[in-house]
C-alpha cells in the first residue's frame, strides 16, 4: 500500500478515537444523550463500543473499555503513520 493511503488510514482511526473519547465526556451527562449530536456519536462509535463493552470487563461502577480501544486505536494509527512522537 502507499504511505499516503496508509497516512489516511491512520488519520480516520485518530478522528474516531476522538469521537470515543467525546462519547466518553458526554456520559458524564445523563441528559445529553437525548440530544441528536450525542446520539449521532453513539450510531457512530457503538459499532466499536458494544463488542468492546461485552469483551473488556468492567472495574467495578467505571467501564475502562473506552480506554482501551482509545490507546489501541492510537497506537495503531501512530504504526500506520509512522509517527514517532517526538517534538
Amino acid at each position: 500500500m502507499s504511505n499516503e493511503l496508509l497516512a489516511y488510514i491512520g488519520w480516520l482511526l485518530r478522528i474516531y478515537g476522538y469521537l470515543i473519547i467525546a462519547r466518553a465526556l458526554t456520559s458524564w451527562f445523563p441528559d445529553a444523550r437525548r440530544h441528536p449530536i450525542v446520539q449521532l456519536l453513539y450510531q457512530i462509535t457503538d459499532p466499536i463500543m458494544i463488542p468492546a463493552s461485552r469483551f473488556i470487563p468492567r472495574i467495578g461502577m467505571i467501564d475502562i473499555s473506552p480506554m482501551i480501544v482509545i490507546l489501541i486505536l492510537f497506537w495503531i494509527s501512530r504504526q500506520l503513520t509512522g509517527d514517532t512522537g517526538e517534538f
